[in-house]
């Protein structure tokens, strides 16, 4: 993670005042895909990339934000404010801002500087990140108390209905729940969640593509559509069924043939995908890795097949993983259509795979892969 004195350093010498600093972490999905918005399982992991906001209360009436990633700084009138996002990295920073205001939160005007290490573009949730990192700052700003679960839902917010990406709770949650040393099976209906146990002798290591994806972009909110429309069709034999996590594999199997080939291959996706995700939470609880690792690989094929939201760089990457020393489980991790394979793997062995799949994937591809090693991390918390 980046220096915190450094963003100390940096908001003093751009506002000429003392910033109490705020940490948010990104993540890792280890299994459980496109199966949040749906009220289904998600398995992710907080990751030790993450974003830092070092923030002060102003005297006069402005919101002042400057990013240190992009060395640009923002000035408006409190009451200036852009009520929807503009496909700037500022509408994550905004966005939180304005989310408060429309939930009744008064936020003084304010001094925010920022500075991430989530890899954008990755599958990582710089986004998610950035957000709860600002939350966390300007509500300290106010006299609110939120507990994590409802800053996280703000959060979720802000993606939905500043930035127009019509994402689910999962990456916000993590980031603000996460737990050093384990993944989390959150469910998403409810937010109930419990922790599972990464062993000390698993690594993660994350792949980079290289090849870049926006969640505000179509094909995310066409998965999403598809899904909906599948519900909609179970829903006219099982008025109770609400969303996708209320289907069965065996609804599917009885009415699939009355949707489009498509949706039908998105439903089975999530539906199938529900089943995996909690039976990897019970696999790494029981130590079974051998399973873990069946899991991951399944989910891969299926995000590829069904849900055909992979890649041929990703798929490249999954199967390079696959011949290495040390591997237990890799597939494609994020909103898909590019970013970052996940691949958990026996930490002796680490460092070796990851420059064998940095020369594999170059070799392949002609690409010069990106490759992170971490561990899970703790959840967002002021520093």
């Amino acid at each position: 993670m980046q220096s915190v004195s450094g963003i100390k350093s940096t908001h003093r010498e751009q506002f000429q005042a003392e910033g109490a600093v705020f940490v948010a972490p990104g993540r890792v999905n280890l299994i459980g895909e496109h199966t949040d918005y749906s009220e289904g399982f998600v398995m992710p992991a907080a990751i030790e990339f993450a974003t830092l906001a070092a923030v002060s209360a102003r005297s006069d009436n402005q919101v002042v934000i400057y990013s240190q990633n992009f060395d640009e700084r923002v000035e408006y009138d409190a009451g200036e404010v852009p009520v929807t996002g503009r496909h700037h990295w500022t509408d994550y920073p905004l966005g939180v801002l304005t989310i408060l205001r429309r939930s009744g939160i008064e936020v003084p005007p304010f001094s925010l500087t920022i500075n991430g290490d989530v890899p954008l573009g990755s599958g990582l949730s710089s986004s998610a990140s950035l957000e709860v990192a600002t939350m966390l700052a300007l509500l300290s700003l106010t006299s609110a108390i939120f507990p994590l679960q409802e800053i996280a839902r703000l959060c979720q917010r802000v993606e939905n209905e500043y930035v127009g990406a019509q994402s689910g709770i999962m990456d916000q949650f993590v980031s603000c729940c996460g737990a050093a040393g384990h993944a989390l099976l959150l469910d998403c209906r409810d937010l109930a969640f419990r922790l599972a146990p990464i062993p000390e002798h698993v690594s993660i290591v994350i792949c980079n593509t290289m090849v870049k994806h926006s969640i505000a972009g179509g094909d995310y909110n066409t998965r999403r559509a598809e899904i909906e429309a599948g519900a909609d069709i179970i829903r006219q034999h099982r008025p109770e069924v609400r969303v996708m996590r209320d289907v069965t594999v065996e609804d599917l199997a009885r009415w699939g043939s009355e949707m489009p080939a498509n949706v039908l291959k998105r439903c089975r996706h999530v539906v199938t995908e529900n089943l995996r995700t909690v039976g990897a939470a019970d696999a790494l609880e029981s130590g079974d890795l051998k399973t873990l690792g069946r899991l991951m690989a399944e989910a891969h094929a299926s995000y590829r097949d069904d849900f055909e939201a992979s890649c041929k760089e990703a798929d490249i990457l999954v199967e390079l993983a696959a011949k290495q020393r040390g591997l237990i489980g890799a597939r494609l991790t994020g909103g898909g259509f590019g970013g970052c394979t996940v691949n958990l793997v026996e930490a002796p062995e680490a460092g070796q795979f990851a420059d064998a799949m940095k020369n594999g994937y170059l070799e392949a591809t002609g690409i010069q892969s990106e490759v992170y090693l971490t561990k899970a991390s703790a959840g967002a918390h002021a520093i």
